[in-house]
């Protein structure tokens, strides 16, 4: 019996020839991913005294930055001697920021057929580029820098084939949400994606699918690497990389096939993702809500901007809402920049702020209040998510966002960009 993608990676990284669901193997890390939040709570959280390997190690800051606060302003001094001691030089501070799963798209770490490990839950996302990436715990990760190692499960794996063309104002995030609300959780099961709605899909649509499957609770997500992929990570790197792909024979829990021209705009409802998605031809349109937020690992990439900025276009941001646009990069800050879709923005009556996770954790930069609805294109919609526990918090494509925000209330954007609905 052959292997699925992620078996063959875990295969390489723990130096056996084969590995199968129900064994536990320790692997080599080959790039590991600090975040600011490591960083916060010195005295509680433990800074080693040495590292493993400093060149294998990226410190991002991209939680709370800038500083919100003085107890932040500390974990960041504590983050910035750490980086000092031990020389790393992939350090990403104020002016050189992003989210970290962006950044370590766009810096080309996220290699095929290599293993990433951070203690961001959403590090899924590198699987876009056939990366076995994973979060794991805060003190996991102590062990990863010090020892430059982890352990996995090896969990069976579910492959989705997406066949088909999306229709006009339906996105792969359509896609990842219509798969929660049919099957549900992933629990103990890592996925996999192929198909040729995947061939034709772009990398930023990829990561959206890779990043959602945490919500999900997926173990690994994974793409295969394609052109597409080695066009992106030639402009980033010149480092020699080796693409997995699974077996023709390869075992899986079960083969599900979807025809993407068959979906439509889709709304996770509020306070749980699996089993929890409506198609929005379902949704009443007079949920009004308070805030629209666009901005996350999950979608607010340049992609994302151009589908708002083609909805928000010499339109006006309807007055009882607020509409927070938070790029994922300063890459993608500068890139909207170029294009005018900062002009759009500010014009139709959005805020703009700088990147962070800010808003999507409920940390700054866009916290809801008691009693207010939030739609929003980032990660996760758990009660208090972003703010009050007595809040609700919807998620949609950034198209449904933006169309939302100008109607006030959920909106289909196919209507928005006048399409036959």
């Amino acid at each position: 019996m052959g292997m699925t993608m992620v078996e063959k990676i875990l295969a390489k990284g723990s130096k056996n020839e084969k590995v199968v669901p129900g064994e536990i193997v320790t692997v080599e890390v080959d790039t590991s991913v600090l975040l600011d939040l490591s960083f916060s709570d010195k005295g509680r959280r433990s800074i080693p005294e040495k590292v493993f390997d400093p060149d294998k190690i990226a410190v991002v800051l991209d939680h709370a930055i800038p500083a919100p606060n003085v107890h932040t302003a500390d974990g960041l001094q504590n983050a910035r001697k750490f980086v000092e001691k031990f020389g790393i030089e992939k350090y990403y501070g104020e002016g050189r920021h992003g989210i970290s799963h962006q950044l370590m798209a766009e810096l080309g770490f996220t290699l095929p057929g290599t293993i990433l490990a951070c203690s961001d839950s959403h590090t899924c996302a590198s699987g876009a580029f056939n990366c076995a990436a994973r979060g794991v715990g805060s003190q996991e990760m102590l062990y990863v820098i010090c020892k430059g190692e982890t352990w996995f499960k090896v969990c069976p794996t579910i492959k989705y084939v997406l066949d088909g063309e999306l229709p006009e104002g339906v996105y792969p995030r359509d896609i990842i949400h219509y798969i929660a609300g049919e099957y549900g959780d992933h629990v103990g099961h890592n996925v996999e994606f192929v198909g040729s709605a995947v061939e034709k899909m772009d990398m930023a649509g990829r990561q959206t699918i890779a990043t959602i499957s945490a919500e999900l609770s997926a173990e690994f997500a994974m793409f295969e690497a394609d052109d597409k992929t080695a066009e992106y990570l030639k402009e980033r790197t010149d480092e020699n990389f080796e693409p997995v792909f699974a077996d023709s024979d390869a075992d899986y829990a079960d083969i599900r096939t979807i025809d993407v021209s068959k979906l439509e705009p889709m709304i996770v409802m509020p306070h749980f993702v699996p089993n929890n998605v409506k198609p929005i031809s379902d949704v009443n349109e007079e949920i009004t809500i308070d805030q629209g937020f666009i901005g996350s690992c999950a979608n607010a990439r340049i992609e994302d901007f151009r589908s708002a900025a083609e909805i928000l276009k010499g339109q006006k941001v309807h007055p009882n809402v607020r509409l927070i646009i938070t790029p994922s990069s300063s890459e993608v800050m500068k890139q909207a920049s170029r294009e005018g879709l900062l002009e759009i923005f500010m014009e139709a009556g959005a805020v703009t702020t700088n990147s962070t996770c800010g808003a999507c954790y409920g940390g700054h930069m866009g916290v809801i209040g008691k009693g207010e609805r939030c739609l929003t294109s980032s990660t996760r919609n758990f009660k208090g998510r972003m703010g009050s526990p007595d809040s609700e918090v919807y998620m949609g494509s950034p198209a449904t966002v933006a169309a939302s925000a100008i109607a006030g209330s959920i909106h289909d954007p196919r209507k928005s960009l006048s399409l036959q609905v």
